[in-house]
């Protein structure tokens, strides 16, 4: 697993000050290889997924042509074995015959990544191995990885919150036991024993985010359905668009999304996926927007729901599509696949 040492100073005491700072070092990260509904990707993936509206999808006998926003991707159409197409585009009827000709299938998504259907070239064989080896597999592998990697990629952002902040965000103790359950998921030899503190250490860090966010937002804690307060609504639209692309890489790779090693129940190999990529691809982005941008106007809080205004949704969409990487997305995707299938080395790539 990839690994980084956390440091954080000056941490650890008292509750934070009520007075909040700018958070203006939040968002300095390395700018991402490629930015959510876009149409790159590697060419290492045989897999492509074209994301957002208004592209235009043509292909010769020869090649792949992605047009859309200003740029256009060509790939040696043998080199494609799956177009994933999410959102709205042109796709020419040229480009669906030379495509099933060549061998590769076409599968449609709404624009959440949510699969709808799919076209297979005459006498197609889906790729069965992959899942079959899915099945095959001891949990117990991967779930210890992706525990281990959700909860220090978590460490890694709350320190780089106290850092920005200046002020205290744990009370007495809490970051040693972080640590602490840093080390028993290192050592743990159950799964019981390590959903319990996948479970536990993410319950304290959405509370220990709490106190660097306003008061007067409302957010306590991470939340079910419905959500009362804004910061639970923004964190439910960043999941829900890092799930669509994850989802969408995880159809390309022929895996089965609702069998999963740490998670369990529908869509749990998606949840398994996503949970040590939360951090820096929504959290740090949703933690700035509440404590930066959003204000009063920008939402309604009934006895039902919070609702979020347009304006500030878009915004927020906008700087997600900015901090979800599909590169890192698709890598991960590999590098599990690649693991069912050759028993190669898994690793969780974050931060």
């Amino acid at each position: 697993m990839t690994c980084h040492t956390v440091t954080v100073r000056g941490c650890a005491g008292n509750r934070a000050s009520s007075r909040i700072p700018p958070l203006r070092c939040i968002n300095h990260q390395k700018a991402p290889t490629i930015h959510l509904q876009r149409d790159s990707i590697t060419a290492a993936q045989p897999w492509i997924p074209v994301f957002g509206y208004g592209g235009h999808i043509k292909a010769t006998t020869r090649e792949l042509v992605i047009a859309q926003g200003g740029t256009t991707r060509r790939y040696p159409l043998q080199a494609v074995r799956h177009l994933l197409i999410v959102g709205g585009h042109t796709l020419h009827t040229s480009a669906v015959t030379n495509l099933l000709k060549a061998g590769t299938a076409i599968t449609f998504f709404d624009a959440d990544g949510t699969p709808v259907g799919y076209l297979y070239p005459y006498g197609y064989q889906p790729e069965d191995g992959v899942r079959i080896a899915q099945e095959r597999a001891t949990p117990y592998r991967f779930a210890q990885s992706i525990a281990s990697a959700g909860l220090q990629s978590r460490l890694l952002l709350l320190d780089e919150i106290c850092d920005c902040t200046g002020h205290d965000i744990f009370y007495v103790g809490e970051l040693d036991f972080l640590y602490q359950a840093r080390e028993e998921l290192a050592a743990s030899v159950t799964m019981e024993g390590i959903r319990r503190l996948s479970r536990l250490t993410g319950d304290m860090y959405y509370e220990i985010l709490s106190r660097a966010i306003p008061h007067e937002l409302g957010f306590h804690r991470r939340a079910t359905r419905p959500y009362n307060d804004p910061v639970n609504a923004m964190f439910s639209l960043g999941y829900a668009m890092l799930y669509g692309n994850c989802c969408v890489s995880m159809v390309g790779a022929h895996l089965n999304p609702d069998r999963g090693m740490l998670h369990e129940g529908p869509g749990s190999l998606v949840h398994d996926l996503i949970e040590p990529q939360k951090a820096v691809m929504v959290d740090r982005t949703v933690i700035r927007f509440a404590r930066e941008k959003i204000s009063e106007n920008d939402y309604e809080c009934s006895e039902k729901r919070c609702y979020l205004d347009t304006n500030i949704s878009n915004q927020l969409v906008q700087a997600l599509r900015d901090s979800i990487d599909q590169t890192r997305i698709d890598t991960q995707v590999q590098i599990l696949r690649d693991a069912l299938l050759t028993n190669a080395g898994f690793h969780v790539v974050y931060w």
